[in-house]
């Protein structure tokens, strides 16, 4: 991930900008890394909903194989874990 930033302008009601203020002082953050972990949450949540996946009667049946398998000795679920999101990448 790079260390440069670069500047988002934003616009808001007051009402608006004391909540976020509000929950930012709760949560121990500046405005800015509040809004931003949850933008990059909010983000995320909407990426992963729109994910489609595709797979054949027999892609499938392996599939739940493998969810089905114990977790000491599931090695597919295993490597599913250890990928990286796409926004990590």
């Amino acid at each position: 991930m790079s260390t440069s930033s670069t500047v988002i302008n934003l616009r808001t009601p007051p009402a608006q900008r004391e909540l976020i203020d509000r929950a930012a002082r709760v949560e121990g953050k500046t405005r800015t890394e509040f809004m931003l972990d949850a933008s990059r949450e909010r983000a995320q949540q909407v990426l992963l909903d729109r994910t489609a996946f595709v797979a054949t009667a027999k892609q499938h049946e392996a599939f739940l194989a493998v969810i089905d398998a114990p977790l000491a000795k599931n090695e597919g679920v295993k490597r599913l874990l250890a990928r990286r999101t796409p926004w990590e990448k």
